[in-house]
Parts: C-alpha cells; sequence; structure tokens
C-alpha cells in the first residue's frame, strides 16, 4: 500500500526555520510531481511549493522568497525548506504526490496525513 510520510513541523519562534520531508513508500513504479500544500485554521488548503521528477519548481507568490522545495528521487522523498517563519505560517501542511502504484495502470494522487508547523513566541 503506498503511504506519504510527512515529518519536520513544529513550534518555532518567528524568524526561525524548518525543514519538511515526506517519503512515499509501498510498490511503486514512478513519482511524478511531488509537492506541498497548508491548511491554516478556517481556511481552505493552499499549494506551498510544487517540484516535477525532472526538478522544475512551482512556488505560490507569497512565500517563494521564504521556501525552496526539492527532492530525493532516489530515497522517494521531498523537502521543503521554510526560513523567515511567521506567524501566518502556522498550519497543517500536507504532502501531495502523484504516484503509479505496482499492480495498477496509471498515476494516482495521494495525500499525506499532514504535519503541524506553529510558529509564535
Amino acid at each position: 500500500q503506498v503511504q506519504l510520510v510527512e515529518s519536520g513541523g513544529g513550534l518555532v519562534q518567528p524568524g526561525e526555520s524548518l525543514r519538511l520531508s515526506c517519503a512515499a513508500s509501498g510498490s511503486i513504479v514512478s513519482i511524478d510531481n511531488m509537492g506541498w500544500y497548508r491548511q491554516a485554521p478556517g481556511k481552505e488548503r493552499e499549494l506551498v511549493a510544487s517540484i516535477t521528477s525532472g526538478g522544475s519548481t512551482n512556488y505560490a507568490d507569497s512565500l517563494k522568497d521564504r521556501i525552496t522545495i526539492s527532492r530525493d528521487n532516489a530515497k522517494k522523498t521531498v523537502y521543503l525548506q521554510m526560513n523567515s517563519l511567521k506567524p501566518v505560517d502556522t498550519a497543517v501542511y500536507y504532502c501531495n504526490a502523484r504516484i503509479w502504484p505496482r499492480e495498477t495502470y496509471s498515476y494516482a494522487n495521494y495525500w499525506g496525513r499532514g504535519t503541524q508547523v506553529t510558529v509564535s513566541s
């Protein structure tokens, strides 16, 4: 069974940095796009950043100066480096990926369970 498991969230003070990780596991043929979304209390889930299997990236305009997305295809892992964190960055951060599971014939969309990031003094 294919799973995405996030890690690296936590409580940080304004101005600090965090690095989130998301590892895919299970019987996988291929992984296409991977990305990070976030959902703050009372708000809709929004795209933070995404990265293709070839390394092309896409960032939310409001965050692109403070974040970097990267991936290690051999480890089936995507990372999100977040710098200069602000209280408004407080949210649950979800990993997303298009994965082709073995024993199937196409890509499917998968979500992790999320990791909480809280920015507070």
